[in-house]
């Protein structure tokens, strides 16, 4: 008998729980659907979220040849095994096959690259589905053909209606009478994962012979502890502990950051993943305060690639150590968000004539260059002058923070800029 998740895996939109902002009403993904034109793109979310499902439900709607693949165990020989069929298949149908690539960020480059000339001809629909962040792990000419979704963890009422459908639908759980008294343990070791929430839901349900059985928080509490990798094989709370060290080192506490940092080395956690992260907090958390954090960051990065573990695991605990005991700033996070913002806000704004590349003598005719004036040649290599589009030519976006680094580079700032900068 195969897992209930697998079991309630559905093939219709409508019994799809869960990504509204992706095929609700009027959604991104239901057009496409709707339309029956669909372009390749990437998912991108944390497990049990529905990425395989979604893949399946648009193949399963379309009625479109589907060719699967799982980066772990393929190499590029079954890459273009599986282009060949493709275009087989085109013969058939109107639209192309759909090619689904789990765990997409494992491919390599070579394997990537295998893939270019097929999505950019059409031969194959490409749907990767990834829990690492694509701008890392997916080569840029492939990111460039695909739109890229995020996918969100379900929220409580998600799980709490998927829960719910299970025990009315399944057909081995609707034998059974159960009742869900309590739902707080259920949402909290799931995680908003819906794998996991079925997971925990049948370990349960299964190691309760009670002809009646009343779900409550405890009952869930005690069954995990009997089996505590039962419902997932990197442990229960795989995104709780990555927000709990990051969190630490946030908060300035390398203690807990090391220990957050020993259970996911413990549990087999890729150390690729937790050094990303730790470069990811220097620029996010540390960054302005102590602009080393980001080159220590990266230099623990390097090793782990290098050296590989066990022995990684020591450049890891010297960066995490040093961060979290690190001054903090994350003005160069807002500011950017700001900027993106304001990019967002007022479109392509003309970039000012005097700023512009004049490379011909018909640009230079039409001014651009014009007046610019070289920093370099002035006392102390700056004069002021106007770097920022006209209509925004007032807009701050960086705001230097109370640290003894940002209070210099603010002087710094004031000293050339005057009240634009406020003195520290």
């Amino acid at each position: 008998m195969k897992p209930l998740a697998e079991r309630l895996r559905p093939l219709r939109l409508e019994d799809y729980v869960g990504q509204q902002h992706l095929v609700g009403k009027g959604a991104v993904l239901r057009n496409m659907i709707e339309r029956k034109q669909i372009s390749s793109f990437i998912l991108w979310g944390p497990p049990g979220v529905g990425k395989t499902t979604l893949a399946q439900i648009i193949a399963h709607q379309l009625e479109i040849p589907f060719y699967t693949l799982s980066a772990v165990s393929s190499g590029v020989k079954e890459v273009r095994d599986v282009i060949e069929r493709a275009k087989g298949n085109q013969f058939f149908t109107n639209s192309s096959p759909i090619l689904f690539i789990d765990e997409i960020h494992r491919f390599s480059k070579n394997q990537q690259d295998s893939l270019l000339a097929a999505v950019e001809q059409g031969v194959i629909t490409l749907i990767g589905a990834t829990t690492e962040n694509p701008s890392f792990e997916v080569i840029r000419p492939l990111l460039s053909r695909c739109q890229l979704y995020i996918l969100k963890p379900l929220s409580s009422a998600d799980l709490i209606s998927l829960a719910e459908k299970a025990i009315a639908t399944d057909i081995i759980l609707k034998e059974k009478k159960i009742t869900i008294k309590e739902t707080n343990a259920l949402v909290r070791y799931s995680g908003g994962d819906a794998r996991k929430l079925l997971n925990i839901l049948e370990l349960v349900c299964q190691s309760n012979n009670n002809e009646e059985i009343v779900i409550t928080d405890k009952l869930v509490v005690n069954r995990l502890q009997e089996n505590p990798l039962a419902y997932d094989k990197d442990g229960e709370m795989h995104y709780d502990i990555i927000s709990a060290f990051i969190k630490s080192i946030r908060g300035s506490d390398p203690d807990a950051a090391l220990y957050w940092m020993a259970r996911m080395i413990e549990g087999g956690e890729d150390p690729k993943f937790i050094a990303r992260r730790i470069v990811i907090s220097a620029a996010e958390d540390i960054g302005l305060a102590n602009p080393n954090a980001l080159l220590i960051a990266n230099a623990a990065f390097d090793a782990v690639t290098k050296l590989g573990m066990p022995e990684g695991r020591i450049p890891l605990a010297e960066a995490v150590v040093y961060l979290a005991s690190s001054a903090k700033s994350n003005s160069a996070y807002l500011a950017i968000d700001e900027a993106i913002s304001e990019v967002r806000k007022s479109g392509n704004l003309p970039v000012p004539l005097h700023l512009r590349n004049a490379p011909t003598e018909v640009m230079k005719n039409l001014n651009y260059g014009k007046d610019y004036k070289y920093p370099h040649d002035f006392p102390n290599h700056f004069t002021q002058q106007q770097y920022l589009p006209t209509p925004i030519i007032e807009r701050r976006f960086y705001y230097p923070q109370q640290n003894a680094a940002e209070e210099r580079l603010n002087m710094q700032l004031h000293e050339r800029w005057g009240n634009r900068f406020e003195k520290g």
